[in-house]
């Protein structure tokens, strides 16, 4: 497969949020506004390609008995390494995301892309997959941010569209993440279903 095909495959086949529903704690926790959203879905897709890499390339060094083990150590890092840089250069951010950042470490997403692929490609198929991946998982919370803020608030990205006071709270409370979710996965899958 080629590097664009796996980037494509992560955004649409295998969709860590609308297809496979993958990471639904930080989708369903930090999507109450875009920005958190997005800024969320960027974090987890540093850790991912980052991760992806390191991991691809010293996948002969680790022994089959540890690789687990080896795999969260080396995600660990990273998402250190994420979260000293959020709380250094976007204070705000790392204050909103809190505790859903250091989860990072355990979000099955990331795990899982270790385990089925970076485990068995080169580092740059690796990276290529971190990427496609985490942007899927990105513009997924940041649509089901987006649909949040816009139907809880009457905002988008902070901005007004429409008073608040016509917003459904709702969407801006737990129920909204579950309802938004629900209705953004039966969309992504009339759209994306095979005709036949």
């Amino acid at each position: 497969m080629s590097k664009l095909g796996i980037i494509i495959n992560g955004l649409i086949k295998e969709n860590p949020t609308f297809v496979l529903l993958l990471g639904m704690c930080p989708t369903l926790g930090t999507t109450s506004s875009a920005i958190n959203g997005m800024s969320m879905g960027l974090a987890t897709m540093a850790v991912l390609i980052c991760s992806n890499f390191v991991i691809s390339c010293l996948k002969n060094l680790i022994p089959d008995k540890v690789h687990i083990p080896c795999y969260i150590v080396v995600i660990a890092g990273f998402v250190t390494v994420v979260q000293l840089l959020l709380k250094a250069y976007a204070p705000a951010v790392d204050e909103k995301l809190g505790l859903f950042i250091p989860l990072i470490v355990v979000n099955c997403i990331v795990l899982g892309r270790a385990e089925s692929f970076a485990a068995k490609n080169g580092p740059i198929d690796s990276a290529c997959d971190g990427i496609g991946i985490g942007l899927g998982f990105t513009i997924a919370l940041t649509v089901i941010g987006l649909c949040r803020e816009l139907l809880g608030a009457g905002t988008a990205f902070g901005f007004s569209v429409y008073p608040e006071s016509f917003g459904a709270l709702t969407f801006v409370l737990a129920p909204g993440a579950f309802i938004t979710l629900g209705f953004l996965v039966a969309i992504f899958n009339k759209l994306t279903a095979k005709k036949g």
